[in-house]
């Protein structure tokens, strides 16, 4: 079966169905599941539409809900073509859009429209788009809502580009009153300046520099903000990639009280340290920044403990020459890391050695992040009436990550050479197949999902 192709059925000795793994056969009609069935017969009705991947996993398609894809704008850094397709090769079959690095940044209708045009006919994967919370732009926060947003985002510090620039608590009180009474989110990055000056002093090519600049306090006090906000206005609140491990006290604590706070961390706080971090290697560059190995033990502990809820890329890539390679400067090289493509590897390459199992990643991956973004009526799980988004994959079989094998634009990645654990075969889309064995299907099979009145619409 070619990618392109729509799928009738999946038979597997491995389905994923709840926290078991069975023999068992996906039927799909108009796109969505319509039954899973357990053994591996397909019945006299289907032929030539039945895709057989033998003992190969089936699951849920991953739900990456931070992604940024810079389109319009700066497409040199990512564009929807690029990344969407290293998206479909990683297994992810939704993503979510966030409001910048564009240009324009998604912070009124308007620019949401320019967005979702340059999206049209670009998405290989469903998409759906974060707004944004800029100073002054509260009154375009309801339009976008109406118009399909999933949420919003906001920054407590400089969100390194200048035309999305941070908000003032002032700004924050205006916004959740809002947001109000409509069920959507505010997502934040959760880093303050605090009131001593730090200075960068120290060689800026060494990582601990860098590191310093940034300082587990940042989070505290930016998290601390948050806590008090969603307290007080009751407005679903989350907190986008925790990089501390400190603040989780705080978290806690919130959400004992009544707060609707949620978290995320990240694969690269999950996988990488400070430790091993090579002087002038600014591809490991990414605010808030990847702590030490100790800090890495907690936030493992706390996803274990379900302290954080998901765990996503926060993909968010550059062209070479703004990582600063030749120089090796931390402190002016752009931070982001790409790794929209290796998320599942990535995740199921440490969690597996610690006592997750496949179900755990499911949880953490599809099913949160599609609640996050009320799109859990139709995405993140296998069930019938859901969209047919699939992932299968061999969680066993080890590759290398390579420049040939990546298709992210920009082929830089603090991955480069590291063997992961888990390589995905093939993913479909709506029961349709969108990448197989490093093949696309020849036309985009995305679609935008915008989000009204508590419903999903999908548009082409």
């Amino acid at each position: 079966m070619e990618p392109g192709a729509t799928v009738c059925a999946v038979r597997s000795r491995r389905v994923l169905c709840g926290d078991e793994i069975r023999p068992a056969v996906i039927h799909i009609k108009d796109g969505k599941i319509q039954n899973i069935l357990p053994g591996i017969e397909v019945g006299p009705s289907a032929s030539a539409e039945v895709l057989d991947v033998g003992d190969r996993l089936v699951m849920p398609g991953i739900v990456d809900c931070h992604v940024h894809v810079n389109e319009p704008g700066r497409t040199t850094w990512e564009g929807y073509w690029t990344a969407t397709r290293a998206a479909a090769a990683g297994g992810v079959t939704t993503i979510v859009d966030m409001p910048l690095n564009s240009i324009p940044p998604t912070t009124t209708l308007g620019n949401f429209r320019e967005k979702m045009q340059a999206a049209t006919g670009q998405c290989f994967v469903d998409t759906a788009f974060w707004g944004g919370v800029i100073p002054g732009n509260q009154l375009e926060l309801r339009p976008m809502i109406q118009a399909g947003v999933a949420g919003f985002k906001c920054f407590l510090i400089h969100s390194g580009v200048d035309e999305f620039p941070h908000v003032s608590d002032s700004d924050l009180h205006t916004a959740l009153q809002q947001l109000q009474g409509t069920d959507s989110v505010l997502l934040f990055h959760a880093e303050r300046e605090i009131q001593q000056p730090l200075g960068e002093s120290g060689d800026p090519c060494e990582y601990s520099t860098f590191l310093n600049s940034r300082p587990d306090i940042m989070e505290m006090e930016a998290i601390r903000t948050v806590t008090q906000l969603c307290l007080q206005y009751q407005v679903r609140c989350h907190i986008v990639h925790l990089s501390s491990a400190q603040p989780l006290e705080l978290i806690r604590a919130a959400r004992q009280a009544g707060a609707p706070l949620t978290v995320e961390t990240t694969h690269h706080y999950l996988s990488l340290s400070a430790e091993h971090i090579p002087a002038g290697a600014t591809q490991f560059k990414c605010c808030p920044p990847i702590r030490d190995m100790a800090n890495q033990e907690q936030l493992w502990a706390a996803l274990t403990a379900g302290d954080i809820d998901m765990v996503v890329s926060d993909h968010s890539p550059c062209t070479p020459d703004l990582k600063q390679l030749d120089s090796g400067d931390f402190t002016q090289a752009w931070g982001g890391i790409s790794s929209l493509q290796f998320g599942l590897p990535l995740f199921w390459t440490s969690a597996c050695k610690r006592g997750f199992s496949l179900a755990d990643t499911v949880r953490l991956l599809c099913q949160r992040t599609a609640q996050l973004c009320r799109l859990d009526n139709q995405k993140g799980s296998l069930r019938p009436g859901h969209d047919a988004d699939l992932v299968i994959w061999d969680p066993e079989k080890e590759f290398e990550v390579t420049e040939g094998n990546i298709h992210h634009k920009n082929k830089l990645t603090p991955y480069l050479g590291r063997t992961l654990k888990g390589e995905v075969y093939c993913t479909i889309v709506r029961g349709r197949l969108v990448y197989k064995q490093g093949l696309f299907s020849q036309q985009p099979l995305g679609r935008h999902l915008l989000l009204s009145h508590g419903r999903t619409q999908a548009s082409l």
